[in-house]
């Protein structure tokens, strides 16, 4: 029984108890070449029992000097074991014999191995591998694995992340549980058997051998892909986690699959990285941790992480395009790893649609930096479309969003942009990551599909009911819009502005006030900085309205982590307002006339726009989530605030400042005044149609109780930011007629009313009777060209919301139709594998190579296995059970 299982632990009976043993000490031998039986040539070449044609014998019991010159028994600690020759019988390898230390999943054994001796026999490192052991080295081995224990650590490395030392720690413990110590140490054997045993695994299992034999047929005619669904979706980040040490012997360490794998091909990447310079660009973005790490020092790393690109769809890797980073994720690196995923399996395809988390500043200058370089190619004719996943474009500036955003992007389908994140766990085993999400394409394009259907349907129906509120002059006219910013956008992403409110404001804001104000030639005799120090008083002034505002909304129900939160911004502004009255001083001349407001805490005794509101919300519909969404909202009085307690200008009146020769400072005040009033009521109309949309697209379909509460939670949002610009005018318009102005600038901006903030659903329906007799308050005409409709607020809205509306019907289009064909195309090319493999069986069967044709079977069967499930599942989907054509 066990010559033919010799790897067996047994126990031996000593007559108290079993002892562990091992089955060398009862002279097992394993012969290899005759199916387990003896050479019968080994007894004719006893004297050399191995011939010259480099069939050497095993290693004597001290050990493989190739092997990291180590000797067996290995060395023991001090104190672990007093007596070296106490080791147990069945741990120490045999003595005065030839043996090979043989590790299986049952543990470590030493076996005499006896190779064949036949003049025709393979090399001993062959015989080795007929007898399903593999060498930790083809030159007078020592120590060889089996093909079961190598196949079980690398299922433990992939499924469960078992390291090699974890792993060869439990073979030790296997070996012996109570002195797992005393085991020889295979360690490093395991680790470099088990790459070459990887190696050797992915080469027969993407038939390798056959590789120029069988050549790709996927596109034998070239055909140009031109339709937006043959468009290649990509993905590129960026991962700090993956670092690797330099090596101490960097000499000593070899490629087994270099540029063959997912890392690119290490000597052109290094000398792509000496040529190429490496020029920091500013971004007129935000400033992005990926551009800001762009220098980071690599201190004593070779690689301080890794750069990747994937498939946007479906989250597979692209193989040689994997990038290391020297000093961060720099755009050279980038542009490597984009440009040979450019180059894999393209023929025929020229649209890109490329996600990156800051493609706002990686796309102005790609085709320039690759144009300049000799070691990259990007075809000139290969159209590419700059895109940012949907969760990173909320970390960019406003113009980023209609620029780069997917909703925007023909030919994206419902796709997040964001799949790479998810991926980086799985780093270490891309080819299984890529293997398992093939194997269940199937399954993952059915849910997907399934959620397409339903989605296609409900945003049809949404852009179908929004469609009914315009005019088809105005369809007409929104359409050639989309159309011509989608067909320039490659070239100029500022086209897709007109996906974004273009309601502008006719005059200047406080910054371009204040910016005219800096460049002037003359000062009016006020010092230098005035501008800015009164610009910094209205912004204290805003943030204190707020402050009281959020106070008085939160009452008594805040919790005590809010009520933290306002103290600390209360206290932050009372040390503002010192600073402010402190510098106040200086521009206005002052000694201690102003000392009254300026109490011991820095606060005054009043902050504009505390006692401005009473209980009740600016608008009536706000405070009760049941109201009607129908009825119209707003109450028809509005108090006005008292003034602040800021030493500015208006504060004192402008008989004061002409009296006290500050005449300049009042006017300068009254500029920025009128700049302030202009944001505010910019911002103001901006929240009433908010609030329009939402009630007419959020509040009233909402169906259910959770959707009812999140809608009305977004009306208190808007609320609150209307009573912060309503509160924020008035004061405006106050400190304006403290200052003396005119009667031309204050019937421009007239007393704002709560009567003027209602707004009615009614108005969203064009030609309802509420909205036919219904006149818009003079601020919503303020900022509007004379030439314009009255209504052209409304319109702006109703063009961004159809816009949006209509990008969302066509994306869940898009997604469908590209779902359906990917499901041929999976099918496809399970067929066209499975075609490949029955060739390589008909030609290894013709040539009687029986092992070759066995596997070539094998893989034949699992891909038609898995294109027969994929057209089972299309069937069950499809309620025609349509056949896919062939």
């Amino acid at each position: 029984m066990h010559e033919t299982h010799p790897f067996h632990r047994i126990q031996k009976w000593t007559g108290d108890f079993f002892e562990d043993s091992a089955l060398h000490m009862t002279g097992l031998q394993l012969h290899l070449g005759h199916g387990g039986v003896p050479c019968p040539s080994a007894s004719l070449n006893e004297g050399a029992p191995f011939s010259r044609h480099s069939r050497q014998a095993p290693a004597d019991n001290q050990g493989d000097q190739t092997e990291d010159n180590r000797q067996d028994p290995p060395s023991i600690d001090d104190g672990e074991w007093e007596d070296v020759e106490n080791i147990p019988l069945h741990l120490r390898p045999p003595v005065g014999s030839k043996y090979l230390t043989i590790i299986d999943v049952t543990g470590v054994h030493f076996v005499l191995v006896r190779a064949c001796q036949c003049s025709n026999a393979d090399s001993y490192h062959m015989q080795l591998f007929w007898a399903k052991l593999c060498p930790s080295t083809f030159e007078k081995p020592s120590t060889a694995f089996r093909f079961s224990v190598l196949d079980d650590f690398l299922r433990d490395n992939v499924e469960c992340g078992t390291s090699g030392m974890n792993y060869y720690s439990k073979l030790r413990r296997v070996t012996s549980n109570v002195f797992p110590h005393l085991v020889v140490d295979r360690y490093r054997e395991l680790l470099r058997v088990a790459r070459q045993w990887c190696l050797l695994k992915l080469l027969k299992w993407s038939g390798f051998q056959y590789n120029n034999k069988y050549p790709d047929r996927r596109n034998p005619t070239g055909l140009i892909f031109s339709s937006w669904k043959y468009t290649r979706t990509v993905v590129m980040d960026g991962n700090f986690k993956a670092e690797h040490m330099h090596e101490r012997r960097p000499d000593d360490q070899v490629w087994l699959m270099d540029g063959c794998g997912f890392m690119v091909t290490n000597p052109p990447y290094q000398a792509y990285l000496k040529a190429t310079p490496h020029i920091m660009e500013k971004s007129a973005c935000n400033n992005h941790k990926a551009i800001s790490q762009a220098n980071a020092s690599c201190g004593k790393l070779n690689s301080m992480g890794v750069g990747a690109t994937a498939c946007a769809q479906h989250g597979c890797f692209y193989p040689h395009s994997i990038v290391d980073f020297q000093k961060g994720e720099r755009q050279l690196n980038m542009d490597y790893s984009l440009a040979h995923a450019l180059s894999y399996n393209m023929t025929g395809i020229n649209n890109v649609l490329c996600f990156y988390d800051i493609n706002c500043a990686y796309m102005k200058n790609l085709r320039k930096r690759v144009d300049s370089s000799d070691l990259l190619h990007i075809p000139p004719s290969m159209r590419i479309t700059a895109g940012i996943g949907s969760w990173h474009i909320h970390s960019h500036k406003k113009e980023c969003y209609t620029w780069y955003s997917l909703l925007f992007i023909k030919g994206s389908g419902w796709v997040d942009g964001e799949i790479i994140e998810t991926l980086w766990s799985t780093l270490n085993i891309m080819n299984n990551s890529n293997f398992m999400k093939m194997i269940r394409m199937a399954n993952s394009l059915s849910r997907k599909l399934k959620t397409a259907w339903a989605s296609a349907v409900l945003a049809q129906e949404a852009f179908e009911r929004f469609s009914k509120a315009i005019t088809p002059m105005q369809q007409a006219c929104w359409s050639k819009q989309e159309e011509a910013a989608l067909l320039h956008h490659v070239d100029d992403p500022s086209v897709m502005d007109v996906f974004e409110i273009q309601l502008k404001k006719g005059i200047a804001g406080i910054v371009l006030v204040e910016l005219q104000i800096l460049q002037k030639s003359t000062h009016r005799g006020v010092h230098h900085g005035a501008a800015s120090w009164i610009t910094c008083g209205l912004a204290i002034e805003e943030r204190e309205i707020i402050l009281n505002i959020n106070e008085k909304d939160g009452g008594n129900s805040t919790s005590e982590l809010k009520r933290l939160a306002i103290a600390r911004r209360a206290d932050k502004l009372a040390a503002e307002h010192r600073t402010f009255i402190a510098d106040g001083r200086i521009y206005l001349r002052m000694d201690d006339e102003f000392a009254r407001g300026d109490e011991s805490d820095g606060r005054p005794d009043w902050v504009a726009g505390e006692d401005m509101l009473d209980d009740e919300e600016i608008l009536s519909n706000s405070s009760d989530s049941n109201g009607s969404a129908d009825d119209v909202c707003g109450r028809d009085t509005f108090e006005v605030p008292t003034s602040s307690c800021l030493p500015l200008p208006s504060w004192f009146g402008i008989d004061h400042c002409k009296a006290n020769k500050v005449r300049g400072l009042a006017e300068m005040e009254l500029e920025l005044r009128i700049g302030q009033a202009n944001d505010a009521l910019h911002g103001l109309r901006l929240a009433l149609a908010d609030k329009a949309v939402i009630f007419r697209g959020i509040v009233r379909p909402a169906t259910n109780y959770s959707m009812r509460t999140r809608a009305w939670q977004m009306i208190h949002s808007i609320d609150s930011s209307m009573k912060q610009y309503a509160v924020i005018y008035n004061q405006c318009r106050m400190a304006m007629i403290a200052l003396g102005a005119g009667s031309d600038i204050l019937d421009h901006y007239q007393e704002l009313h709560k009567s003027q903030l209602s707004t009615s659903t009614a108005a969203f329906t064009q030609g309802a009777h509420d909205h036919c007799g219904t006149q818009l308050p003079w601020f919503w005409t303020i900022d509007i060209p004379k030439d314009t409709n009255s209504n052209s607020w409304l319109t702006e809205f109703y063009r961004i919301h159809w816009h949006r509306t209509k990008a969302t019907k066509d994306h869940w289009e898009e997604e469908e139709e590209l779902l359906t064909s990917e499901f041929q195309w999976v099918v496809n090319y399970f067929q066209y594998r499975a075609k490949t493999w029955k060739e390589i069986y008909t030609d290894n069967k013709s040539a009687r190579n029986h092992g070759a044709a066995c596997y070539a079977a094998r893989q034949q069967a699992v891909y038609d296995r898995l294109a027969e499930q994929g057209e089972l599942i299309w069937q069950g989907m499809n309620q025609n059970n349509l056949m896919f054509d062939d």
